[in-house]
């Protein structure tokens, strides 16, 4: 199955594909999509940017056009929606949705979410629904696909504060955190100290330390840090960059601190990090 929408004029694009045939696949592999996979199954096989990512029945995860996404051709029970930017840019549009530096460039890796009874009889109506339009060739088709997938991310990101923060979260709070996640997202090339991001915000350290520890599972310096290491990790998988060429692309002033700093977060060099992957990629028949 491979449902499409195209608007040639405005070069929007969006399909909804269960990934056996060839265009499924192929879609994988086309730069600035976003991709929302549904596991109707449990799946084997998966890779998100070279790491296994496997998802259990009734598993739902939101991955961004930065990802590397490998699936293997004959995997089952898999549905998914996935849409360039110019059909909708989750980045101009964040106050319609409020998901950019949560649900979308929220963390190193994309967010995952488990439907429950509920919200999979909830998830599967919009889903529905979002098939029929696919189905009504008119003026309006485009708007109304639209309109289907803004209610899906809203509640795709509802369910992801549910479930990934420690307690509920005050508005403010919530944006707080998004926009730390987006200054990070825009600037951790360059700038790799919480008070750096901090200044930005008009915060102090302290109050960015003190909003991660009680609403979030993870800190401010780890999140800087595991944005780095995910693109180390793109660039030596998915690039032809030598160690030092990605050391000055990634901010370090020294070839000599990216390597200390990678091994310390990954107990591995890049050199050697790279070489075990790609044997592992190799012998898995991994692309």
């Amino acid at each position: 199955m491979n449902l499409v929408y195209q608007n040639p004029l405005e070069e929007s694009d969006i399909h909804l594909t269960d990934f056996k045939g060839s265009q499924g696949q192929k879609l994988l592999n086309e730069p600035h999509f976003y991709k929302i996979i549904w596991a109707q199954e449990k799946t084997s096989g998966i890779t998100i940017d070279g790491c296994p990512s496997d998802l259990q029945k009734n598993q739902v995860i939101f991955c961004t056009p930065l990802n590397y996404i490998h699936i293997p051709k004959n995997q089952k029970g898999l549905l998914s929606i996935i849409f360039n930017r110019e059909f909708y840019c989750i980045r101009d549009n964040d106050e319609e949705v409020s998901c950019n530096g949560f649900l979308f460039y929220g963390s190193s890796h994309p967010i995952t979410i488990t439907l429950d009874k509920k919200e999979l009889e909830d998830f599967s109506m919009i889903y529905e629904i979002f098939k029929e339009e696919f189905e009504h060739r008119n003026q309006s088709q485009g708007e109304m696909i639209r309109a289907m997938l803004k209610r899906l991310i809203i509640k795709g990101t509802r369910l992801a504060i549910k479930k990934k923060m420690k307690k509920t979260v005050p508005n403010e709070t919530y944006d707080l955190i998004r926009k730390f996640h987006i200054l990070v997202e825009k600037n951790f090339k360059k700038l790799h100290k919480v008070n750096e991001y901090a200044d930005l915000l008009y915060k102090s350290p302290k109050t960015l330390a003190n909003v991660f520890n009680k609403y979030s599972d993870t800190t401010p310096l780890t999140t800087i840090n595991e944005r780095i290491l995910l693109e180390a990790r793109r660039l030596l998988l998915f690039s032809d960059n030598t160690s030092e060429e990605i050391a000055y692309e990634l901010g370090f002033n020294e070839p000599s601190h990216f390597s200390r700093f990678f091994k310390k977060n990954t107990a591995s060099t890049p050199l050697n990090y790279k070489k075990t992957a790609l044997l592992e990629k190799k012998g898995n028949n991994l692309p």
